[in-house]
């Protein structure tokens, strides 16, 4: 397993949750989000990292994660939302680093969307690997059952994704020292752009609510669009979200390495 020089304490962990003095971004509300999350070894997932990152761990374990979502009423700081693109799916796979700043975050290997402009603007301006994608949902009021299916584009139909998810409990706030919290209280994104700069993006919404989660139905093919062998197994952690409210704040240039 890689080395970590200073391991992120619980204080410095729960300092993320913060909300940084500066101006926003935007405004974004995220909703019936599902956790899923598998094993993989940590220095596998060291090896796929850029230089810089170190892969992050929970009692020596490290996870690949997908979530799902949906993304909801998008709007600048100054403006409202705007019909027609301030609503859209996405699908992403991460992971959980410490940047070069010694800060806990999230490294995405991929996200993917069916928003064209989405995938513009965020490679252009945050940097972030967004990938367009034929997507649809069908969502139950009554029960919460969430049905998401994603294709990304250019791919063949072996890596389409579906996913059929409710959920199966009360929703409450992670402990700061569980496994749980570990894997979704992360307001932290790592990127780097083309010359090679890393950036941290921060995030602020309430701690998550989240709920044990009814998994009908679920694929784990990004894992070999982002160079991971398949799990060939179910996987070992799931959590949903019913949705935050999301205060996005602008990029910030971390200091060369």
């Amino acid at each position: 397993m890689p080395e970590v020089l200073t391991e992120p304490s619980l204080d410095v962990r729960l300092a993320q949750r913060r909300r940084p003095d500066r101006r926003l971004a935007m405004y974004q509300t995220w909703r019936e989000l599902l956790f899923i999350h598998w094993e993989v070894d940590a220095d596998v997932i060291q090896a796929s990292l850029p230089e810089g990152l170190t892969v992050d761990t929970y009692n020596g374990q490290a996870y690949v994660g997908l979530v799902p979502f949906f993304m909801r009423n998008i709007r600048p700081w100054w403006g409202p939302r705007v019909p027609g693109i301030s609503n859209f799916l996405e699908l992403n796979c991460r992971t959980y680093v410490i940047g070069p700043n010694g800060v806990p975050g999230v490294w995405f290997y991929s996200l993917d969307t069916d928003s064209r402009l989405t995938v513009w603007g965020a490679r252009k301006y945050y940097h972030l690997p967004y990938h367009l994608a034929a997507m649809s949902h069908h969502y139950e009021q009554s029960s919460g059952r969430v049905e998401f299916s994603s294709h990304r584009n250019g791919t063949s139909g072996e890596f389409a994704s579906r996913f059929v998810y409710q959920p199966d409990g009360e929703a409450i706030v992670t402990d700061a020292r569980s496994l749980e919290f570990f894997l979704v209280e992360r307001y932290i994104l790592f990127a780097q752009s083309p010359d090679g700069r890393f950036w941290s993006g921060t995030v602020h919404h309430p701690p998550y609510e989240v709920s044990p989660v009814s998994v009908e139905e679920w694929d784990d093919s990004l894992f070999p669009l982002n160079d991971f062998p398949q799990p060939q197994r179910p996987f070992e952690h799931a959590l949903m979200c019913r949705g935050v409210d999301v205060d996005v704040f602008s990029l910030e240039p971390l200091p060369a390495i």
